[in-house]
């Protein structure tokens, strides 16, 4: 069993266990063995058979969990999983999907009603079944409903960060074919998409039959879909279904093209070859002649195939038929690179809900080059994280400036914090104390189920606050696990630009929160993005890389984003010098 496998099993062991209402401490331990395990350069099996290293220096695995593992790489299977599998359909782990529903109502739903499917939960809340239940009620039965659908397509659409894993150990595992001469992948995850349905790979290679036989001997293979001469789709025992095809070397940028996507830009593409008297398609460009007879014309190369239609290569991040043709008609911006990020604005330590202390995240920011960090800790609302009250933020912030002297002129440590805005409006702590940090950010994290109005006029309030310097993900938003919470960004994005207040890409793959289609409307409106990690610990801070991918999507640029900047000119943005 390879990484990704062993991790899968201790996620799924993590959702019965959490589905059976065992201790939380148990499961949390599970899902971060997973995301330990996961994340590791070297495989498991590779630890275990090196004497002088042991899976217990790992962080998070202890004794138990290091057999387990080691259960898991000699049989491929772990009895505990298999036992509570034998008691718990598959189909009822999708119940905990459902944002706000739970364990132990999943739970109730499942032993009061019979219910083991989402169709049949959501015929049972059609038919007010749900409400009856001891503890339910026709509110609750109604936040099920509204959340079934999104339930219903979290396991189809997985986030981009665990696609690029498992396409580097597709690749990992095919480049070892000889005959490959090329190799790429295309669809959504080319265009850095936040979440990913499949993954399509294009090959030119000598042997066709080779390159599809050693995708068949992928380790992570369940079943073979189809096999043809030159197309193989597979399926994973994650359920994710991965085609492959080999082209001929002269179509190969006209299938990386086609293959890419998006359909919106392919069909505006195919409109303008049109409009040229040619035609295009996966195999190439052709020229149609009078008698309706083709001459290939290109197809080697993307920039060929974009070339013949007198079009500039488009970054595959921009193919949406959103901006990216108007955009040409001028020229195509030089689009954001995580090279032009000199500081990332928005971390924790082990003061609140982070991992690592202080001096280890200045640190490791060093490491990535950075000018400069804000240590951003949870403020006092936030009680479940340990969060800060005003005393403790203090000496935070008095320890930040001892250790500043121990680093100056390797990286400017800022006195910073992320101060919940509270559920009627006005921020966590007091101002006399927020005045005396350097970088302030506002976040909402309770009363997400407030009205449009009331969650608007909590965030305006924050931005006129002179001492907020900028909101964090502004939407709330979990992919997959918690739609976006209702808000009118067309007030808040004004109310930032009077004020000199910027807005928040956050990085986390679970957030890219503001999303590429608002990160493009606060760019036409000149309000400046902050790209940031939200990092909890030295790891963390590698997310930057997400964040990146997604302002691209909306076409930002180095001068669209705050962080791009020496620290004193962010602080004349803000108008505070």
């Amino acid at each position: 069993m390879n990484n990704a496998q062993i991790a899968a099993k201790f996620e799924t062991l993590a959702d019965l266990l959490e589905f059976q209402g065992a201790n939380s401490f148990r499961i949390r331990a599970y899902r971060n063995a997973a995301r330990t395990i996961e994340s590791l350069s070297q495989q498991i099996s590779d630890i275990l058979g090196d004497s002088s290293q042991k899976l217990t220096d790992l962080e998070g695995i202890g004794k138990d969990l290091a057999q387990k593992c080691q259960v898991l790489v000699e049989t491929g299977k772990l009895p505990q999983l298999e036992e509570l599998q034998k008691k718990v359909p598959p189909s009822v782990l999708a119940m905990l999907r459902i944002p706000g529903l739970g364990p132990k109502k999943a739970a109730v739903i499942y032993k009061e009603l019979g219910i083991s499917t989402l169709d049949d939960l959501k015929q049972a809340c059609q038919d007010e079944r749900v409400r009856a239940l001891k503890g339910f009620g026709a509110k609750t039965e109604q936040t099920i409903l509204s959340g079934i659908d999104l339930a219903a397509t979290s396991d189809q659409r997985i986030y981009w960060a665990k696609a690029d894993k498992l396409v580097q150990r597709l690749r990992e595992h095919l480049e070892s074919v000889k005959g490959i001469e090329k190799l790429t992948f295309a669809g959504s995850y080319r265009r850095g998409k936040e979440t990913v349905g499949d993954i399509d790979i294009l090959t030119v290679a000598d042997s066709s039959t080779a390159a599809m036989d050693r995708l068949g001997e992928f380790p992570e293979l369940q079943e073979v879909i189809a096999r043809g001469d030159t197309k193989m789709s597979i399926r994973l025992e994650s359920n994710m279904q991965v085609d492959l095809r080999v082209v001929p070397a002269k179509s190969f940028g006209a299938a990386m093209q086609y293959f890419t996507g998006s359909k919106e830009h392919n069909v505006k593409v195919r409109g303008i070859a049109k409009q040229r008297g040619l035609k295009i398609n996966e195999y190439g460009v052709f020229r149609v002649d009078d008698d309706d007879s083709e001459t290939y014309v290109a197809g080697e190369t993307e920039e060929e195939v974009y070339a013949a239609l007198d079009l500039p290569w488009f970054p595959p991040e921009l193919r949406e038929n959103r901006v990216e043709f108007k955009l040409a008609e001028t020229g195509l911006p030089e689009l954001i690179t995580v090279e032009d990020i000199v500081g990332d604005m928005h971390m924790h330590t082990d003061a609140t809900d982070g991992v690592n202390t202080l001096e280890e995240m200045v640190e490791a920011a060093i490491a990535k080059g950075y000018q400069y960090i804000a240590i951003t800790d949870h403020s006092k609302r936030v009680s479940m994280a340990n969060g800060l009250n005003a005393e403790r933020l203090l000496e935070q912030w008095k320890a930040i400036d001892v250790l500043q002297s121990k680093y100056d002129g390797k990286i400017q440590i800022l006195k910073g914090l992320e101060c919940d805005i509270l559920e009627q409006g006005g921020m966590d702590l007091p101002d006399d104390v927020l005045e005396q940090g350097d970088w302030i950010i506002a976040s909402v994290h309770y009363g997400q189920n407030q009205s449009k109005q009331q969650i608007t006029d909590r965030i305006v309030g924050a931005l006129e606050n002179p001492n907020i310097c900028i909101v964090a993900h502004p939407t709330g938003r979990l992919i997959n696990r918690r739609e976006a919470y209702e808000v009118d960004l067309d007030a808040v994005f004004q109310c930032a630009k009077e004020n000199r207040k910027f807005v928040e890409l956050n990085a986390n793959p679970a957030r890219l929160d503001l999303n590429d289609v608002y990160c493009h409307a606060a760019k036409e409106l000149g309000i400046p993005i902050g790209i940031n990690s939200d990092g909890h610990k030295i790891e963390g801070l590698d997310v930057m890389r997400f964040g990146i991918m997604q302002a691209r999507r909306a076409g930002l640029t180095k001068a669209d984003v705050v962080n791009t900047r020496p620290w004193k000119d962010i602080q004349k943005l803000l108008g505070r010098t």
